[in-house]
This record gives C-alpha cells, sequence and structure tokens, in this order.
C-alpha cells in the first residue's frame, strides 16, 4: 500500500460526509502588513490599563471593555494566600540558571534522600501543585470548576508524546532520543496501548464537554498510532514541497511568496519530461484528470493535491535527490503489518473527531517535532475537511519559531476558502527550540528555529493578523492566541477593536499554561473574552518530564517574571493591609 492511499483511507471512514473541490482560482490578499515592532521577551505588563471598544452585535453601538492588567484583587481573587505564597517561590526558584539546567538531577536526588511519599508531598506543595492539576480525573474536577467559576475555561492535556524506538531513531536521523526533554514521552509500545491513549483523549473530551461552553480538548498525534508512519509520510511531503520550490526556481519565482508562485503549465511539463519523471502526455493527463491546470497555472495547493490523486498517479512519481541529482522514488509501500497500524491510527483520529463533535468540543492537534509535522499538518488538515464544514471543530496548531510557519498558515487558509470548510488554528511560539537546533546541527540541514526571539514575535503576529484578517472577512474561520506574552495579548486586542470583532462571536480565544501568568488569563475572563488554561494531570512520576520540559522551554519568561512577582507581593501586601490574609476565594 503506497501513503497515496493513506489519505484517502481517512477518507472512507465516512464518504458521505466528504467533498473534494479543485480550483486554480486564488483569493485575493492584500500586500503583507509591514513587520511589527520588536518586542520584549519577558511576560511584561502593559503601564496602563488597555480599554478596547468592541463591536456589539449592532455595527452602530459599540461597549468599551477596560481589560486592567494591573489589578491584583481582580487578577488573583481566584487564589488564596497560600496558593500566592507558593507562586511567588516557584518563579523565584525558576529563574535561576542552574536549578532548570539540572532540575532532572536534582529531582532524582530528592527522590532518592526523601523518598516516594515525602518527595510527591513536597512536589504537591511546590512544581507540581503550580502546574499540574492532579493525578486524574476526578481529582482536577474542583479546581477546573473554580477556574469556570472565574471565567477562565479549561483544557483538558493528556501529555503524552510517542517517539521512535532507540534503533528507528539511529537508523532514521542519528540523534539521542536520550537527551530530549519531552512532556511524557513514550516509545511505541503496541496497538493495544494507543487503543489506551485513544480512550483516555475520549474521557478527556467527556470532561472538557462540562467544564466550559464550547470547550477545547488537547490531543497529540503520536499518541494514537506508530510514529514510523508519521516520520516516512512527512519525508514524502517534505521531498514533494522541495520538488514544487526547485521546478518555481526553474521558471525564475523563487523570491516569490508561496501562494504566487504559479508554473506555467507547459514549461512544467517541459521540465518534468527533461528530468525524466514521465511522458508529456502522462504528465498532462496527472494534471486534466483533476482538473488541475485549466488557467494555464499550478500553484502549491495544486501540486499538493497529487499526493492525495484517487487514480494512483503518484505511485509513478519520482522526483530528483537535490544532492546527487538522481531520480529517486517519491512514495514507499507499507507491508501488511504496516498498512494495518496505519489504518488504525486514521480510524482512531475518526472516533475522536465524532466524539468531539457529539460533545461540542473543539478538538486541538498538538504540534511536534518537525520530523513528524509535515504528516500530522496534513492529516489533522484531512480531519479538517470532513469535520469542519459548519464550524471548526478541529484545530490545528502553528509553531511559530518555525520560518516556514507563515507560509504554512496562509496555503492551509486559501485550501478552507478554495474547499468552503471553516477554518481552526492553535498559534504557539513553539516547544522544541533546543532540541531542533541540536538535531539540524548534528546532521547537517538550515536550522528550521527563527533566529532570535524578536523574530519570532514577528512571525507570530504576522500570522495572527492573517488569521484576524480572515476571521474580519467571512467569520468562519477561529483561532486561539495561545501565548503568554502580554505584548501579543495586547496586539490581539486592538485588532479586535479595529475590526470590530467582539469576544461573544467566540471566533477569537486566548491560552495560557495552568500556573503561568495569572494576571492575563483571569482579568481576560472576567472581561468577557473566551480565554482557557491549558490543564494537565497525572501521577507525580509520570508528570515529572512533563514539568522538566516546561522549567526549560518557560526559562525567559520565569527569568522576566519580576513584573508578575512584583504583583503577587502587591496583592499579599493589599490583603495583609485589608486584613484578608485568610481570604477565600468562595467567598469574596
Amino acid at each position: 500500500m503506497s501513503y497515496s492511499r493513506a489519505l484517502p483511507a481517512l477518507a472512507r471512514l465516512k464518504p458521505d460526509r466528504l467533498i473534494r473541490f479543485r480550483s486554480t482560482a486564488a483569493s485575493s490578499r492584500a500586500q503583507e502588513k509591514s513587520e511589527e515592532a520588536q518586542l520584549e521577551p519577558a511576560c511584561t505588563l502593559v503601564e496602563k490599563p488597555c480599554d478596547v471598544d468592541l463591536i456589539a452585535a449592532h455595527p452602530d453601538r459599540t461597549t468599551k471593555i477596560c481589560v486592567d492588567f494591573d489589578n491584583t484583587r481582580e487578577a488573583y481573587k481566584s487564589k488564596d494566600t497560600l496558593e500566592l505564597l507558593r507562586s511567588l517561590l516557584v518563579f523565584r526558584l525558576c529563574a535561576f540558571d542552574f536549578l532548570v539546567d539540572r532540575n532532572k538531577e536534582l529531582l532524582d536526588l530528592s527522590k532518592k534522600i526523601l523518598g516516594q511519599t515525602l518527595f510527591e508531598k513536597l512536589m504537591k506543595m511546590t512544581f507540581y501543585g503550580q502546574f499540574v492539576a492532579g493525578e486524574d480525573q476526578d481529582a482536577i474536577k474542583p479546581l477546573i470548576a473554580k477556574n469556570k467559576a472565574f471565567g477562565v475555561g479549561s483544557v483538558l492535556d493528556y501529555s503524552v508524546e510517542e517517539d521512535l524506538t532507540q534503533e528507528e531513531a539511529h537508523r532514521q536521523f542519528g540523534d539521542r532520543r536520550g537527551g530530549v526533554i519531552s512532556a511524557r514521552t513514550y516509545f511505541y509500545a503496541d496497538e493495544t496501548k494507543c487503543d489506551s491513549h485513544m480512550e483516555t483523549f475520549i474521557k478527556c473530551i467527556k470532561a472538557s464537554a462540562g467544564s466550559s461552553v464550547d470547550g477545547f480538548s488537547a490531543i497529540k498525534m503520536t499518541a494514537l498510532g506508530r510514529p514510523q508512519f508519521l516520520l516516512q509520510f512527512s519525508e514524502v511531503l517534505v521531498k514533494w514541497r522541495r520538488f514544487f520550490n526547485l521546478l518555481a526556481a526553474q521558471q525564475g519565482k523563487d523570491g516569490m511568496a508561496v501562494l504566487e508562485q504559479k508554473l506555467e503549465f507547459e514549461q512544467l511539463q517541459d521540465s518534468l519530461a527533461n528530468l525524466g519523471v514521465g511522458a508529456k502526455q502522462d504528465i498532462e493527463n496527472w494534471f486534466t484528470g483533476e482538473k488541475l491546470g485549466s488557467s494555464g497555472t499550478i500553484d502549491l495547493l495544486d501540486w499538493n493535491s497529487l499526493i492525495n490523486d484517487r487514480t494512483k498517479i503518484s505511485n509513478l512519481l519520482v522526483v530528483p535527490n537535490v544532492e546527487t541529482g538522481h531520480l529517486e522514488p517519491l512514495l514507499s509501500r507499507f507491508t501488511d503489518e504496516e498498512e494495518r497500524q496505519m489504518k488504525r491510527m486514521l480510524q482512531r483520529m475518526d472516533v475522536l473527531a465524532k466524539h468531539a463533535v457529539e460533545n461540542g468540543v473543539r478538538l486541538m492537534v498538538d504540534a511536534e517535532q518537525t520530523y513528524f509535522q509535515p504528516a500530522i499538518s496534513r492529516l489533522t488538515l484531512e480531519m479538517q475537511r470532513i469535520f469542519n464544514k459548519q464550524k471548526p471543530i478541529i484545530f490545528n496548531t502553528y509553531q511559530c519559531y518555525l520560518k516556514e510557519a507563515y507560509d504554512n498558515l496562509s496555503v492551509d487558509v486559501e485550501l478552507s476558502r478554495r474547499e468552503s470548510w471553516c477554518f481552526g488554528a492553535k498559534l504557539v511560539r513553539g516547544a522544541y527550540m533546543h532540541q531542533e537546533r541540536q538535531r539540524a546541527a548534528e546532521i547537517g540541514y538550515e536550522d528550521p528555529i527563527n533566529p532570535d526571539y524578536e523574530s519570532t514575535n514577528r512571525m507570530y503576529h504576522r500570522c495572527l493578523e492573517y488569521i484576524l484578517e480572515e476571521i474580519n472577512h467571512n467569520r468562519k474561520a477561529s483561532v486561539m492566541v495561545a501565548s503568554h506574552n502580554e505584548d501579543t495579548v495586547k496586539f490581539t486586542l486592538e485588532k479586535m477593536n479595529e475590526m470590530g470583532l467582539s469576544p461573544t462571536e467566540n471566533n477569537v480565544c486566548f491560552g495560557q499554561l495552568l500556573g503561568m501568568c495569572d494576571q492575563i488569563s483571569f482579568p481576560l475572563g472576567q472581561a468577557g473574552f473566551p480565554v482557557y488554561k491549558y490543564v494537565p494531570y497525572g501521577p507525580v512520576n509520570e508528570v515529572i518530564p512533563y514539568l522538566c520540559r516546561r522549567a526549560q522551554e518557560n526559562r525567559g519568561i520565569m527569568k522576566g517574571s519580576q513584573r508578575e512577582r512584583s504583583l503577587l507581593y502587591n496583592e499579599l501586601k493589599r490583603r495583609l493591609c485589608e486584613g484578608q490574609l485568610f481570604y477565600n476565594p468562595g467567598f469574596y
């Protein structure tokens, strides 16, 4: 079975719900906005309240909503005093590089000295209690209910990441999995374990349905099947994209924006024939068979559609190896067992999406490492084609620390326009920067990460503005602004004001991690904006890797949290002066 059958297999799970549209007509798009001003890397706060005029139900009437991020009474009204003291302690400890760099060794040493019981109690009083909701779904219910009472929803996050086995990792790209800091990373065990992960995700979906209106649940694709399939399929997609770029360069279009790169059909036929990919007549049939090239040009979306061709044309495709110049097969074949594993993985995805629809929950597919991500994004897109016909149910995640983030986003938005389904996205800065850069250096390919934090900020704002313009254009798209950066939140509110986007429309929502930047989440929630906390849970020992990764990837925010610590101190002083040291959030 070839990779060309992987995506149709997903579609066949629910054939009556899948409609394909192919067109070369591109929708118009204004010139890109100028680069945004550089941002400070820390989670700093604005110096004054952010006044936002939001369009109400009638376009001629505005409602002014003041979001005051300096009001500690509102920001921390959901916290008792002990929780404030714990936050101060944890944030202070996370500001020390030595503790962050050696966190796993120090935690292992603490466990040996204290023993398992005392170690777990210590963790629940500090880091675990700050960033993790509880050990199981019953234990996290009080926290979910409390946050909901203060205007903040929950995204239940079963933080599982499957990865290649050690043998596969060495063979495929030579890096060492043992050095990876990642949230509860598991190697592929068997199909029964994947079924167990699916059942856990289903429980999360059902629990999310009761935690908030239009709730979210997060899933990880690598928990649903053997990651080797994702790795191999990603390689196919990357090769095919590079082949398009090569052909665009031959036509002198390599410097153009990705959606403006339109290959002249006659030149394309000649180029492919000269490369020995196929006979000119065969190449013409590939495109005309799907009614592609009718405008005389082929863009990236038309090009990508060949990977999903039902007539098995892609079985015959070969591409030139950019290093050797020799032709090599684009697609390989599955063994019978790999075919069964792939089919079960797609079936699990379909089951989860159907449960999300039935429970009124939006499903966010988390981003993962770049060697998995092309396949994850493509399979997520296939789910969006099926389940996002009426409203956005499936959300893809875009990591804006990647140089290709804007190109990937704009291509997917354009596809949603052409095929008339609702686009859904979560924007993050990224979670695997150190690992990705190390792997690029070891293997010898270009670093996929933006050169610095300011570049990532500009990329984030560029992607965000693009989606907001799409929402303003047709109100069908949705975005979660998953950011701890105060300037990014302020930027979003200002753009919503300019475009007349109301929080009640629920097209724009915000997300932060549990235990971080409460001074952003709770004022937004109390002002009527849809805002959610990512709520991880699990036994103490199993979430230690999650805590280690959060400490490292958020060290910049933690070290720059002096303003947040200052707010915590101010709230403690206010409670002391007003006799509220024993304040109970239930009776405010």
